[in-house]
């Protein structure tokens, strides 16, 4: 028996994914062949950044019941045991009483429901069982070796590589997988200029501080109560910030005559929002389309952007679509047609459909509230912005289905294939490119991937109790007011300038991964061996490494590493939309990538049959390579 060793370098859910695709073909591992997987993470397997010790007020942005590990007809989830979060949760005594999740609640408690957000601890916890559940059910051709180290180097030998950890051991490898996930930012010069500024006033505010992310949000503990925190984003992570604030202040939120008031703990700072367009992130709908339904696309599909591809490379002799001019009013047209099936009732022909003014003056409305829009000052902006969150919540609670403006949105998340289809792997012109990543994609974002309703209605609890404000209006600028010893955040209006001040400045925004700015040490010397480069499309760098149609990092010199592999956040670049977590009954990207990864490594195994690692030499040649890395260190 001849022993392969594969190591995945960080083991959360897309980790948890590639094991799962291995114990699902473990049967076609060729004859002959045992697989030992060399698990690499420092924190608990299959969590990932979903930290089941992390605070229960941090929630999950998808209904539990939409939310699973566990692809469609997998090995796995035989038997029955293929549970998604929710049915996990019950099973496992999870019930509700008001906004908590507990196992032993009171006898007022009530089940959890299809369309609760549960917590993200929670979702921990269910990442974990299902790292356990997979190490049960594998055969005995693939064994599981976790080191809680992280990876700081990949070193190429001549058949695989040596893995070099953060404890200075190196372990040999024939394959290797990076699953790694969110990237962490090196300091930019803002950031640096910004923590200086915090330190050297601080004689003159002992409240000054600046947070260049948010997590761990326990880290937001040494904020003062008669601090003012400036937070900068609205979005998800945004909400996390406010929640630390607040709930995990002690205060909370009761039903008064139908509406949320907050009760006050007399602990939580003032909180002030701002971000570069000041638009707040519209609620979820309620789902009204079951576990696997969504939009039928008519207009907007995949078939529609190869046929679309086809006409732009006969015309111009180049297969790279303008996102404007080739994708967007494709887009326009499907959402506006999800708006007339939900406005009418009925359904309606798309042979004939066209989308009418109105229903194009509403996408526009959706898409880009603030296009016509004049505002005298502050106060008139937060007039118009408080419309907004109300006016989307009353459409939320219609629905995704009976709401035409949420029915109009959910096709952004429905027809996501075709997006991809349109733009990976530099599908659009490098100037639309940008203009798709930077513009387009942050308002789908806005739109259509907006935090659970509860969110929005607990910032209208908030706003009157008098603790949150909306800091600034479009075009919000941020500077360091070194007489006042704050951060100072302007806004012009036309006859004006109206100025905020904060204490405290919290970054609320996930950094998108790139090799170039990012912290890790593995992606430095990835770099600096030429292993990985930068994926550019034309002069543009989105993020993320470049890879080929096999999820092979392309070296330096543009050639494929046959060895290695690469899913999720390193590659969100080349590849679209790699966040999502697999639901149940779909084939999810994350799983499709994943088994990519596993055919591809499989196919590689049985076309080199050189045998790196004889079993009965196994623990020997891990001593030696950490005993060489020692002596030259």
């Amino acid at each position: 028996m001849q022993l392969i060793k594969v190591a995945i370098i960080g083991m959360g859910p897309r980790g948890l994914t590639v094991l799962e695709r291995m114990l699902e073909h473990a049967r076609t591992l060729p004859a002959g062949k045992r697989l030992q997987v060399e698990i690499f993470d420092r924190r608990p397997l299959g969590e990932g950044v979903h930290d089941s010790q992390q605070p229960d007020h941090l929630l999950i942005n998808t209904v539990s019941s939409q939310v699973t590990m566990f692809a469609p007809s997998s090995i796995a989830g035989a038997a029955g045991q293929g549970l998604s979060l929710v049915q996990w949760a019950r099973l496992e005594g999870y019930r509700r009483i008001g906004g908590l999740f507990c196992r032993t609640c009171v006898d007022s408690s009530e089940p959890i429901t299809d369309a609760d957000h549960l917590p993200r601890s929670l979702l921990g916890e269910y990442l974990a069982w299902f790292y356990n559940h997979l190490a049960q059910q594998l055969p005995s051709t693939i064994t599981l070796n976790p080191r809680p180290h992280n990876v700081i180097d990949l070193i190429p030998r001549h058949e695989g590589y040596d893995v070099v950890l953060d404890n200075g051991e190196v372990s040999q490898v024939d394959y290797a997988v990076i699953t790694t996930g969110h990237g962490n930012r090196e300091p930019t010069a803002q950031d640096l200029a910004f923590s200086t500024f915090a330190v050297q006033q601080a004689p003159r505010n002992p409240h000054l501080s600046y947070f260049p992310t948010p997590y761990p949000v326990q880290d937001l503990n040494t904020i003062a109560p008669q601090a003012t925190v400036a937070i900068q984003g609205f979005g998800l992570t945004a909400h996390d910030v406010i929640s630390a604030l607040t709930l995990g202040r002690g205060g909370r939120y009761v039903e008064q005559q139908g509406r949320l008031k907050y009760l006050p703990s007399g602990e939580e700072p003032g909180l002030l929002l701002f971000s570069r367009n000041c638009l707040p992130f519209a609620s979820r709908g309620i789902n009204q389309k079951g576990l696997t339904g969504k939009h039928v696309a008519q207009f907007f599909t995949p078939a529609a952007m190869l046929a679309q591809r086809e006409r732009v490379l006969a015309r111009t002799g180049s297969a790279q679509l303008d996102f404007r001019q080739d994708v967007l009013p494709l887009v326009i047209k499907e959402m506006a047609y999800a708006y007339r099936v939900a406005a009418t009732g009925q359904p309606v022909a798309p042979e004939s459909f066209e989308p009418s003014a109105e229903e194009r003056a509403a996408i526009n409305r959706i898409l880009w509230p603030l296009d016509g829009q004049a505002f005298a000052s502050q106060e008139d902006f937060g007039r118009f912005f408080e419309a907004l969150v109300r006016d989307d919540l009353d459409q939320a609670l219609k629905g995704n289905i009976g709401s035409p403006v949420k029915a109009a949105t959910d096709v952004l998340r429905d027809t996501r294939e075709a997006l991809r289809v349109a733009v990976e792997f530099s599908g659009l012109t490098p100037d639309s490119h940008r203009f798709f990543v930077e513009q387009f994609n942050a308002i789908t974002n806005r739109v259509s991937f907006g935090p659970p309703r509860q969110r929005n209605f607990e910032y209208l609890a908030l706003r009157e109790a008098g603790l949150i404000d909306i800091a600034g209006g479009p075009g919000a600028q941020l500077s360091m007011d070194a007489e006042r010893g704050q951060f100072r955040i302007d806004t012009h209006y036309p006859q004006h300038t109206e100025q905020r001040y904060a204490d405290a400045l919290v970054i609320a925004r996930l950094d998108a991964y790139s090799p170039l700015s990012d912290g890790a040490a593995l992606t430095k010397n990835l770099m600096s061996r030429g292993l990985i480069q930068p994926y550019r499309n034309g002069d543009y760098h989105p993020g993320g490494i470049d890879i080929d149609a096999d999820l092979h990092p392309l070296s330096a010199q543009g050639k494929p590493e046959k060895r290695l592999w690469a899913i999720g956040y390193p590659v969100e670049g080349q590849h679209f939309y790699t966040h999502a977590l697999p639901r149940p009954g779909i084939a999810s990207r994350q799983t499709l990538d994943a088994q990519r990864c596993v055919l591809g490594l499989w196919d590689s195994i049985s076309s080199h049959s050189h045998l790196s690692f004889p079993a009965s030499a196994n623990d020997e040649s891990s001593r030696s390579a950490a005993a060489l890395s020692r002596s030259s260190s």
